[in-house]
């Protein structure tokens, strides 16, 4: 069974966190790269599972739209929010205190080279923990991330946003579940570019505050499960 390094940052700025993956994702690319003609050292390639929360940030995926940014630099700033664009797919999406967010950097030679099945496998994750907590939550046609009442258009929300970047079959970026999050903070922005649905998370759905370590060890579970691998602390 495959291993997996798993590491909580716990709560860390944004931009310490991205540098941090960013260096784990270029390590297992350039070893990729150079080792392309040798497969024991391929099969040796490590790989990675982040969790952290964030002060408030607004991130800008590359495929994004800087309109769904719905104040100037001067109000973030009185917010007390940040903002950055960055590489990952998607568009405009809010990280903050109250989320699990989570970072895999996986080199997929390991699993399945299939971008799409990766996505859904990360939704999927989200899903059978969110069920584990009395959620019943699916996904949205034509609309990345997990939902409630996806079925339904007039009461569809978003509780966990998602997006990633890939090279070489190596990922990076992944989701962030909204647990306890002030939603409040979605009010500046058009969340993920969509006009027309809401935002929730699991205090309001559930109608209290949610133990954050209960999630992060139910979302444990279920990666390990989906990506048949062992999770190694750090």
């Amino acid at each position: 069974m495959k291993r997996v390094d798993f590491q909580d940052l716990g709560f860390i700025p944004y931009q310490e966190a991205l540098k941090k993956q960013s260096r784990l994702f270029k390590e297992i690319v350039a070893i990729k790269r150079h080792n392309k003609y040798h497969p024991e050292a391929l099969r040796n390639n490590r790989d990675y599972l982040l969790f952290c929360e964030h002060p408030p940030v607004y991130t800008l995926g590359k495929s994004g739209h800087l309109s769904n940014l719905l104040v100037d630099e001067a109000r973030l700033q009185e917010l007390g929010i940040e903002y950055f664009q960055t590489n990952r797919g998607g568009d405009i999406t809010f990280h903050g205190p109250g989320q699990v967010v989570g970072y895999p950097i996986l080199n997929l030679d390991h699993f399945f080279k299939d971008i799409s099945k990766y996505m859904r496998t990360l939704e999927e994750i989200v899903i059978l923990t969110l069920e584990y907590f009395g959620l019943k939550a699916g996904r949205l046609p034509g609309a990345t991330g997990v939902w409630l009442d996806p079925e339904d258009p007039s009461r569809a929300r978003k509780i966990c946003a998602m997006g990633v970047r890939s090279s070489r079959w190596v990922t990076m970026h992944g989701w962030a579940l909204n647990v306890n999050t002030d939603l409040h903070y979605f009010d500046y922005i058009i969340p993920c570019g969509i006009t027309d649905k809401a935002v929730t998370s699991m205090q309001k759905e559930l109608g209290h505050p949610v133990d954050m370590q209960e999630v992060k060890k139910e979302l444990m579970v279920n990666f390990g499960k989906l990506f048949s691998c062992r999770l190694i602390e750090a």
